[in-house]
């Protein structure tokens, strides 16, 4: 990866311009049985068009707090590098409360409501689905991205230094989450462009956002990201890592 990439939206445009076709983010839930590849090229398709809403329609910018009620999902992934890229604050799991704009899946929709300002729903259904009804107060992620630009130009670049992500009440700067994604990806296995590895931890610990998605990221590896993991037996992890072709795991 390039050595001069500074913030995490640096990460992916590297990892876009090196190698498009190769896989970034495979989903799997193993509640519903969903499975769910993204190239580096669509993921980023994804974050572009989720950067335009969230500058474009949702008014974010630089500083500004976006709190991300969301479990580990590959939706979430798109959401982290959208903020990443607006220069917006991804603060993960944090209160709606004292945010400029929430996140919420389904699960988290009533604590959303504490957010006085802009507030997006994802349903979280497989194929990125909209919802049946639209929760009162919100707008469907799902509705609102598709027409979204495929490419995105911040108004205002982002400054490296400034905070970027909160995660378990720890906040990180864009350059620190870059610097702690390459300074600690061989300690969850990660050896280089290449690597796969496999996740089952939650997002709500740097731990967990690290092996999930930035040290991946960082390293031109990829992720295998399972949720609800412990509903899925031994035997058929085994054949999942070898089907992937994991070289790592977290979990």
């Amino acid at each position: 990866m390039n050595a001069t990439d500074r913030t995490p939206a640096d990460l992916l445009r590297s990892a876009l311009a090196a190698d498009p076709a190769r896989p970034l983010v495979t989903f799997y839930d193993d509640a519903t049985g969903e499975r769910v590849e993204l190239s580096v090229a669509t993921f980023a398709n994804w974050v572009a068009k989720t950067s335009n809403l969230l500058q474009g329609d949702l008014a974010a910018g630089p500083g500004d707090r976006v709190a991300l009620l969301l479990p580990a999902h590959w939706q979430t992934a798109v959401w982290l590098l959208a903020c990443a890229s607006v220069g917006a604050i991804a603060d993960v799991g944090g209160d709606p409360a004292a945010a400029d704009v929430v996140v919420s899946g389904p699960d988290a929709l009533e604590a959303a409501r504490a957010c006085s300002g802009e507030r997006v729903a994802l349903a979280l259904r497989p194929l990125g689905g909209r919802f049946p009804q639209p929760p009162a107060g919100f707008a469907d992620y799902a509705v609102e991205v598709p027409g979204q630009g495929d490419r995105f130009v911040p108004f205002a670049p982002v400054d490296p230094e400034e905070p970027a992500l909160i995660v378990a009440g720890r906040e990180f700067s864009a350059a620190e989450v870059v610097e702690r994604a390459r300074a600690e990806a061989t300690e969850v296995g990660l050896m280089g462009p290449g690597s796969r590895l496999l996740s089952g931890l939650p997002y709500d610990t740097w731990e967990g956002l690290n092996a999930g998605l930035y040290a991946p990221l960082a390293t031109g590896g990829s992720v295998v990201l399972c949720r609800n993991l412990d509903q899925l037996g031994e035997e058929a992890l085994a054949k999942r890592i070898e089907s992937e072709r994991v070289t790592a795991t977290a979990r």
